[in-house]
């Protein structure tokens, strides 16, 4: 099962090695990773998305709790939350395929953010699920380049993860 846990943990140096490493040793696969600082800069947010069985998904738990750096974690899927992904896709746009790729743009509520003679850049957020159609529904050919940031996700209402 897919599952999505986030990290509070101090903002050192070395924090970011040392949970990719637990994951590493143990051989655990970290399917997309985010970090970044909180509102307050000694600490950062990590999340990472993951796959494993609940008993897997329990003893990574407990082994990130053991590492110093870690002050907090809440395993997202457990309850409700949101869940967002950002990807940028160069897309050759010229002659009649340029309006074409522009409505699929529109339909996807994405934006194109660069304007080429040839390329469009669009960039899309919202669950990986509608970046995923996105990428089916334009032809594979027109696709110059992808890249996507992995999940960032939030626990709904009062569910937060603070110190």
């Amino acid at each position: 099962m897919r599952h999505i846990i986030s990290i509070l943990m101090e903002n050192e140096a070395g924090a970011l090695s040392r949970v990719a490493g637990l994951f590493s040793a143990r051989g655990y696969n970290i399917e997309s990773l985010t970090v970044a600082p909180t509102e307050d800069a000694t600490l950062s947010r990590m999340t990472i998305v993951t796959r494993g069985s609940e008993e897997v998904i329990e003893q990574i738990v407990k082994q990130l709790n053991k590492l110093i750096d870690v002050v907090k974690i809440l395993d997202l899927s457990d309850g409700s939350h949101i869940e967002r992904e950002l990807m940028l896709v160069k897309v050759r746009a010229f002659g009649k395929d340029r309006e074409e790729m522009k409505r699929m743009a529109d339909i996807f509520r994405g934006r194109i953010i660069d304007v080429t003679e040839k390329t469009y850049t669009i960039e899309l957020t919202g669950p990986g699920t509608k970046l995923d159609a996105f990428i089916e529904a334009i032809d594979a050919a027109a696709i110059l380049e992808t890249v996507r940031t992995g999940a960032s996700g939030i626990g709904r209402g009062e569910r937060i993860l603070k110190v």
